[in-house]
């Protein structure tokens, strides 16, 4: 499969990650109506995005400029052949 290039598809592509992630969230808060299950979530939503902003970003900028990501696979692999050295 080809790179995105269009920058309005690429926007669309964020635009349906936000909708899909919405969408979601508003189901299990409006399925449990709990306080503590909705912090909880907020939780994991905003440490799986700083997770990925650090595997990613972080990385490549501040630790290693030589490492391009390709997805967590590759980090994964990235830090074990990092260990092994």
């Amino acid at each position: 499969m080809a790179d995105l290039k269009s920058k309005r598809l690429i926007y669309l592509k964020g635009f349906l990650f936000l909708v899909i992630l919405l969408f979601a969230a508003g189901l299990i808060i409006a399925q449990t109506r709990s306080w503590q299950i909705t912090l909880l979530l907020l939780l994991v939503i905003w440490s799986a995005a700083r997770l990925y902003y650090f595997m990613f970003y972080v990385i490549e900028k501040y630790v290693d400029p030589e490492y391009k990501f390709a997805g967590i696979t590759s980090f994964l692999q990235y830090l074990l052949r990092k260990k092994q050295k």
